[in-house]
């Protein structure tokens, strides 16, 4: 305690001797000669607090410094950090710190929005006048007070937004961002901004070394505005109201690899801290409502006879209830990067499986009740559909992200996508045919029990599928696997696929590891690597196939899946995406079919 007082000390007394000196943030250009200025750089005092343990003694008692406007900004820096204790990495045990909680965020905020005036007043003061002949000296000052002005109120706005995020109703929450976003236009200014290099170097780095890099102005400026864009898309998510749209939106959102601010955004805007979907809705009620959308379980259908009986009631709400839990945790996994995405997606697989099991008995439980009351209905797989929907979406994600992550190796592509494509996909169209019969069969039940209480007749509408898009997308999905498998096929025949000389481990131990999250689902049953040789076998064809014959299958699957994809309504960006792709990949599969037979003449 003597040694850290001691430090303290000299470090207040070299800040006070630099003050007095006029070098405190001094350096050309930049906020220098601004008496009690606002720190936008630390070059005078880099070799003070490039010790880290100074640097904690600064913020540890920065009640010490003299200037108002110092103490403020390092004030802020404790409120940025407790705004923001959902991090991915974040250690919210403090062990005792006590960060700045003497001074509120109403207070923070409010001095910031003094020095903001301040600083406003002295622009002002020295701005230009019609017909005055201007001062170099003061016009280089009047530039500072601008830059400083600009810091000040985007440093409190951005505050103010990320506050509003722990609490539970704010009404003027769009009005922030809109000021943000304005604040940005000011930042392109030619006065460097930021720290200096080494300011905050690490000597003893918690995990393995990483690189930290100060990046230049206009890094820092895009960096910004697309922070603000990443906040202003997080907002959005409260307009949906569907657990299947919330988690595509999730989805979606992560894989653009946001910044680990917008992603602990994201996270606590759905999931607030009284433990219900933006703060209003019970996550119980959102499973039922997905349930009622994907598959139409006739116990959630006011018109079953179930819908009133106390013990089905009570199957369906444990089971709801214990669903809650994995749809929670599959959320926040798409709050982590891409790489701990993967890693927690292959864990999750369990839970999904033990909820599963569960889904089949309550399904078989429901059935046998249903059946003595009403013999015409049925409740079989309802439950079970649903979650197998989960499970094949959460392995078909874990298999791609294995390609943006690039962890697989050439050789390795053939049988991922063959798995894919002869696998996961087709159980996928599967499962999503046998919902859309469920939906179709329970809306046929209602209609019957309609006409028969009113006489009157009813025009018949064009009914629009709810999940025809996406079996049409799977299709498409398929196809594509399908061609890219027998390309790889192909170029391994051609001999232009460069295998590794197996020595310590073969290709069926490089198989059993990249399927090994699988072998705890039990639905889909996993393919073992000798089930996987024979079905992919091409000698039981009589005669095998030759490349030549495979670039022609893989370009007819290409073309197929480009078919598809464009007699979607409506289509978005990813189909768009996707047509491109599949007309150069059937016009490549053509190109190498030509050279194969070109080369063999």
């Amino acid at each position: 305690e003597k040694a850290a007082h001691s430090v303290t000390n000299y470090v207040k007394l070299k800040l006070e001797k630099q003050k007095l000196l006029g070098h405190l943030l001094y350096r050309p250009g930049a906020t220098s000669r601004l008496e009690n200025n606002f720190p936008l750089n630390f070059e005078g005092i880099v070799p003070l607090i490039c010790n880290p343990i100074v640097t904690i003694l600064i913020l540890d008692s920065c009640f010490l410094l003299e200037s108002f406007r110092i103490y403020l900004f390092m004030t802020f820096y404790y409120h940025f950090l407790l705004a923001n204790s959902d991090f991915e990495d974040f250690q919210s045990m403090t062990y005792g710190f006590k960060m700045a909680n003497s001074v509120t965020d109403l207070r923070v905020t409010g001095m910031l929005k003094d020095v903001e005036d301040d600083m406003q007043r002295r622009v002002k003061s020295t701005r230009s006048r019609q017909g005055e002949e201007r001062d170099p000296e003061v016009e280089l000052e009047h530039q500072q007070c601008l830059a400083v002005f600009s810091r000040v109120k985007f440093t409190r706005v951005l505050l103010t937004v990320l506050i509003a995020f722990t609490k539970k109703e704010v009404r003027v929450f769009n009005l922030f961002i809109v000021f943000v976003f304005d604040g940005m236009l000011y930042f392109d200014h030619p006065i460097m901004m930021g720290f200096e290099p080494l300011v905050n170097q690490r000597l003893l780095p918690p995990t393995f070394p990483r690189y930290a890099k100060i990046i230049k102005r206009e890094e820092m400026v895009n960096y910004f505005a697309r922070l603000i864009d990443r906040i202003k898309t997080v907002c959005e998510v409260v307009n949906l109201t569907n657990l299947h749209c919330i988690l595509d939106f999730f989805c979606e959102f992560s894989e653009q690899s946001p910044c680990v601010l917008s992603r602990s955004l994201l996270q606590t805007t759905f999931l607030v801290d009284n433990k219900k979907v933006f703060g209003m809705h019970l996550m119980q009620d959102m499973v039922k409502d997905a349930l009622r959308s994907f598959v139409s379980p006739p116990v959630l259908s006011p018109k079953c006879c179930l819908y009133n009986n106390h013990q089905a009631k009570d199957c369906i709400d444990s089971f709801v209830t214990h669903c809650v839990r994995p749809f929670c945790s599959l959320i926040q996994i798409h709050g982590h990067n891409r790489a701990r995405q993967r890693d927690k997606l292959g864990h999750i697989l369990e839970e999904f499986a033990t909820l599963q099991d569960e889904a089949e008995k309550v399904d078989a439980a429901l059935h046998t009740m249903l059946l003595k009351q009403e013999p015409h209905r049925q409740h079989l797989a309802c439950l079970g559909t649903w979650v197998l929907y989960h499970n094949l979406r959460i392995m078909i994600q874990y298999l791609l992200s294995g390609f943006e992550l690039e962890l697989y190796s050439m050789h390795e592509y053939y049988y991922i996508y063959w798995y894919l494509s002869e696998f996961l996909y087709a159980w996928l169209m599967s499962t999503l045919s046998r919902a859309d019969g469920s939906q179709m069969a329970e809306e046929r039940i209602m209609e019957e029990q309609q006409k028969g209480r009113s006489s009157k007749k009813t025009k018949k509408k064009k009914k629009v599928r709810p999940l025809s898009r996406e079996i049409t997308m799977s299709q498409a999905y398929q196809n594509m696997c399908a061609g890219m498998f027998k390309t790889m096929v192909a170029f391994d025949m051609d001999g232009k696929v460069r295998k590794p000389k197996f020595e310590l481990d073969s290709e069926q131990v490089r198989y059993e590891h990249r399927f090994a999250p699988f072998n705890s689902v039990m639905t889909p049953p996993p393919v073992h690597y000798l089930q996987f040789k024979e079905m992919s076998d091409l000698n039981k064809y009589s005669p095998p196939p030759q490349s030549p014959e495979l670039y022609v299958a893989a370009s007819k699957h290409f073309q197929q899946a480009k078919m598809i994809l464009e007699n979607i309504p409506n289509p978005d960006h990813e189909v768009r995406l996707h047509i491109p792709f599949c007309c150069y990949s059937y016009f490549q599969a053509k190109c190498f079919r030509q050279m194969v037979i070109r080369n063999s003449s």
